[in-house]
């Protein structure tokens, strides 16, 4: 099997530099240098705010930053008054990657949505972008060319846990006033199941925005929104299977405007994520067009990681999602069933490799060598 297209070693620098620029000029965009950044202890741990005071001798205000173990975070604070920002730059090195390395740009709705949000503090309060906006900024994360047919949306989805946003004690501003600031004609759709909330908010023109958040207790919360109190007064609806995509995100630029710093699901998750939810969509409109994007997603990440030899990043998610139970193991088999024989093979070879390196067996996750002759007499060909 071809392997996908690696990009040239000036543009893989390129990224890298885009990424750490934007972070360092968010910094000074969103903290102003009145403030000053303290460090506060909460159940034993220690987290960065930063303190602004109010004017004519009023209270402070405190804004949440992040948590002190994280060295970009920690490094940025220190570095604090010695950022420049650099937007031209920024610009510059956007026009490059999208037109030189052809690496995709976000329509501009989905860019500025993305932006605004960024810039209101939704990724510093630990929300991650995910879906097709996020899938587009992995070609520069992985440093190889994806399918560009499974990139095209006419939506945004973003997540946070749900005691992330009860516990940094901070929020957006109003959302509606955030998403106002890109298309006056975003309006709230109310609630199916509490029409006192809302989950998603739409444009005139059927640009969709999507608050999510993990469901990890009873069923029969399922589709109910929760209430987030770092999002602005949205909601978001809980999902299953949400908790793996969102935990321990990657930091990431999406090539919009001058580069907009962002988190993302870590490419390994959001390959074998995509495997799952593309044998599930049973309530989506459209449910097949849906789940084959999803399917065609994760073969592009996952053909690009192997590419790059990141067998051992893929088999460890792989092999953690296939250990939560039997109806995510039933999840993968049917979407790697709908693969053809090539990738099948392919990825049980490939797959199988990290899951030895790692110290296990691949037969007890679904993969094993088979005969020839028999492995084209089922539709699970290459797997258990």
């Amino acid at each position: 099997m071809a392997a996908s297209q690696s990009l040239d070693i000036s543009y893989q620098t390129l990224y890298s530099e885009l990424i750490q620029r934007s972070l360092d000029d968010s910094f000074t965009s969103e903290f102003s240098a009145d403030g000053r950044f303290v460090a506060v202890e909460v159940k034993n741990k220690k987290y960065w705010y930063f303190d602004t005071p109010k004017p004519e001798g009023g209270t402070q205000s405190r804004r949440y930053v992040g948590p002190m173990d994280d060295p970009e975070i920690t490094k940025r604070v220190e570095a604090f008054k010695d950022i420049k920002a650099d937007i031209k730059g920024r610009r510059r090195l956007v026009a490059t990657l999208t037109r030189e390395a052809y690496l995709p740009r976000p329509l501009q709705m989905s860019g500025q949505v993305v932006e605004e949000l960024a810039n209101a503090g939704f990724f510093r309060l630990r929300g991650v972008l995910i879906g097709t906006v996020a899938y587009q900024c992995y070609p520069g994360i992985l440093s190889r060319r994806l399918d560009a047919i499974a990139m095209q949306t006419g939506d945004a989805d973003f997540a946070q846990f749900h005691e992330i946003s009860v516990a940094v004690g901070d929020s957006l501003p109003p959302i509606m006033d955030v998403l106002h600031r890109v298309d006056p004609t975003f309006r709230e759709i109310p609630s199916q199941m509490d029409g006192r909330v809302s989950t998603q908010f739409v444009s005139r023109d059927k640009f969709k925005v999507e608050f999510l958040t993990p469901n990890r207790g009873s069923d029969d919360i399922a589709g109910k929104p929760v209430q987030m109190p770092a999002l602005g007064g949205a909601a978001a609806i809980p999902l299953r299977f949400l908790d793996f995509l969102i935990r321990e995100p990657v930091r990431a630029v999406l090539l919009h405007g001058a580069g907009v710093p962002i988190l993302i699901p870590s490419p390994e998750r959001y390959a074998v994520h995509k495997l799952i939810v593309g044998s599930r969509r049973k309530e989506d409109r459209d449910p097949a067009t849906k789940a084959a994007k999803d399917r065609l997603q994760a073969k592009s990440i996952m053909e690009a990681m192997i590419a790059n030899r990141q067998h051992g990043d893929l088999a460890s998610a792989y092999m953690e999602a296939w250990d939560r139970g039997d109806h995510w193991v039933a999840a993968i088999r049917t979407s790697i069933a709908t693969f053809d024989d090539e990738f099948r093979d392919f990825l049980r070879r490939e797959l199988g490799k990290g899951i030895s390196d790692l110290g296990s067996d691949p037969a007890d996750y679904g993969l094993r060598d088979e005969p020839k002759e028999t492995a084209t007499k089922t539709p699970l060909a290459g797997l258990k």
